[in-house]
């Protein structure tokens, strides 16, 4: 890397001198260098000259040259800087690039100078999760356009509705339709919300598609975040909390299912079980099982307690968007890109029946005797479970529904669109409460 003759001569000479105190962070100041201009050619999927940097443990280790990237005090500086600071634009890295600013460099010096210490909690873990979360930037004051509905839910009381936008999470009021607060410091996108049985949480499923995820924990009554978990390389789709449980189920993109605990916010288990996105998610009842649906056609149940697979169900032959279980637990709900809702059993992976839906089913519902299934035909379908029958459709968006929700104590059922409107019917009659634009 080119670099100004002088600052380099200083740096290898007195580098100490030319910082505050304070140590360089390799969470916080080289691991961003690193990830945004060298991991991609020098990660798993590619690693040119047989060296990789998307770990530390791996930052350590010679590339084909044989020669250490980070050196002992004795051995000078490393392939690491000199290959930064090179003036042979054939060796300076990155490759094919502009150099580092002089500042970048500086800081990779003194790191190094140092001696270049890991102050995360695991060397083979990868750089976007060693790095600390990040503040998300505000959300715009006004909206140009609208941002689908792709995650709803309802206040613990019912007189609001969550609604997922950019970077935050605005809230409603269900009778007027009226922006009561916004909850920000959240992910570029929102794709699932849920609140934990005492009403104190807010999990929220967000992330960059094709750069990050992560569920961030939100308290509910004042709006902060408490906490990230779960972080990922793309992003994260569907939560669910067990059942007296402080356990969150988690189903992401990068095809993994983790469970985590919300008091400890250690992982209880990670999960590998889908070749494709992890869709969507939920609990039975009791507890002891869980379902999940993936982009790679099938629908999965497992033991709560082990992980271990108990049945596997491919009878969608397309992509699966949404799962459930019935009150007995002896049967799952799925629905997807096939237009059809399938009821299958847990015994055998068979189907029981199907019930065509007239579009592409999203993110299931369970209600009170029944699901609730948003559809590309711009309906909410409302799925009685003692017969498998449509019941009644919430009708009148003007695009595709994407999710639903269900309040229990208010008998109010809502429903949002990719246009970005929310529609509040009664249960009980199915007529319409209140309808806008979730537009700030």
């Amino acid at each position: 890397m080119r670099i100004a003759a002088g600052l380099f001569a200083a740096l290898l000479v007195a580098p100490t001198s030319l910082w505050s105190a304070e140590p360089i962070s390799f969470r916080g100041e080289i691991a961003p260098l690193l990830l945004e201009h060298c991991v991609a050619c020098h990660g798993a999927k590619k690693a040119e000259g047989g060296y990789r940097v998307d770990t530390f443990a791996e930052l350590s280790k010679a590339g084909d040259s044989g020669e250490p990237p980070i050196a002992s005090a004795d051995e000078g500086n490393g392939e690491l800087l000199r290959r930064l600071t090179s003036e042979d634009e054939f060796e300076r890295m990155p490759a094919e690039s502009d150099p580092l600013a002089e500042a970048e460099i500086a800081k990779v010096a003194a790191w190094l100078a140092a001696g270049a210490k890991f102050d995360g909690d695991d060397p083979e873990e990868l750089l976007p999760f060693v790095i600390p979360p990040p503040r998300h930037p505000a959300p715009p004051a006004s909206y140009p356009k609208p941002v689908p509905a792709t995650a709803i839910a309802f206040s613990p009381d019912g007189g609001q509705i969550l609604v997922g936008g950019y970077h935050e999470v605005t809230v409603w009021d269900v009778e007027t339709g009226s922006l009561v607060r916004r909850i920000e410091n959240l992910g570029q996108r929102i794709f699932a919300l849920e609140l934990s049985p005492d009403g104190g949480t807010l999990a929220v499923a967000c992330g960059a598609p094709g750069k990050s995820g992560e569920v961030r924990l939100v308290d509910f009554a004042s709006g902060e975040v408490q906490a990230v978990v779960a972080r990922s390389t793309d992003v994260v789709l569907d939560v669910a909390f067990r059942p007296a449980t402080p356990e969150l189920a988690i189903a992401a993109a990068d095809r993994q299912i983790r469970i985590v605990n919300i008091e400890t916010l250690e992982t209880v288990r990670a999960m590998t079980s889908h070749a494709d996105w992890v869709t969507a998610i939920a609990w039975s009842d009791d507890g002891s099982r869980m379902v999940s649906a993936s982009r790679d056609r099938s629908a999965k149940v497992f033991d709560a307690e082990s992980g271990e697979l108990l049945v596997s169900y491919q009878g969608h032959e397309s992509p699966v968007r949404g799962v459930g279980l019935s009150p007995d637990g002896q049967h799952v709900l799925s629905s997807g890109s096939d237009a059809f809702l399938h009821r299958w059993s847990i015994s055998n992976g068979k189907a029981v029946s199907k019930v065509p839906l007239g579009g592409d089913g999203a993110q299931i519902t369970r209600g009170e005797g029944f699901v609730l299934v948003p559809t590309a035909n711009e309906r909410v379908l409302q799925i009685e479970l003692a017969k498998t029958t449509v019941a009644r459709q919430f009708e009148g968006f003007g695009d595709w529904a994407l999710s639903a929700a269900w309040h229990a104590e208010s008998g109010r059922i809502a429903g949002g669109s990719f246009d970005g409107e929310l529609r509040v019917w009664d249960a009980a009659s199915g007529e319409l409460i209140q309808s806008w634009i979730a537009k700030p």
